[in-house]
């Protein structure tokens, strides 16, 4: 659970330890986003009561996003930031191709297809580092892998986060 005390840098600190060997974090930069992206469209698929029609906002993945937003708000206010845009970005692309596909079940079977692919990805590079995933010890990590990936971009433009 969100422990308040513990800081951002002490998050990704302990998650990077289990992400050390250089193909596991080639797997990461791919299949992090993948299951982000994925799980926005799996929870987009599922109906919701506030519409009938499509909606970009008005659907379980915008619920999901919000509270993954407010985490991200209590670790880092740029963190929040960039994950708002990253997020509204992938619940865009979600909701594009839910409009392509024109019904929520090809929705949610092209998002269950990435979503599975990419956690064997994820367990391949985990058997690979010879470590067990982060989340099987706390599962915040699974919100903390994507803010890993983002610090190495901020580390390397100097963005402080």
């Amino acid at each position: 659970m969100f422990d308040p005390m513990q800081t951002l840098n002490q998050l990704l600190e302990t998650y990077g330890e289990s992400h050390k060997n250089a193909t596991n974090k080639f797997i990461h930069w791919i299949c992090v986003p993948s299951i982000m992206f994925s799980l926005a469209g799996l929870l987009m698929a599922i109906p919701n009561p506030f519409l009938t029609e499509k909606s970009f906002i008005l659907n379980w993945a915008f619920a999901f996003f919000v509270c993954a937003w407010i985490y991200y708000m209590r670790l880092s206010v740029v963190m929040f930031l960039s994950f708002l845009v990253i997020g509204l970005l992938m619940l865009w692309g979600n909701f594009e191709i839910f409009k392509a596909v024109d019904t929520r079940g090809n929705l949610a079977l092209i998002s269950l297809i990435i979503f599975a692919i990419a956690w064997i990805g994820q367990f391949v590079g985990h058997k690979i580092e010879g470590k067990k995933p982060s989340f099987l010890q706390d599962l915040q990590f699974l919100l903390i892998g994507p803010a890993w990936l983002l610090h190495f971009i901020y580390n390397k433009i100097g963005v402080k986060y």
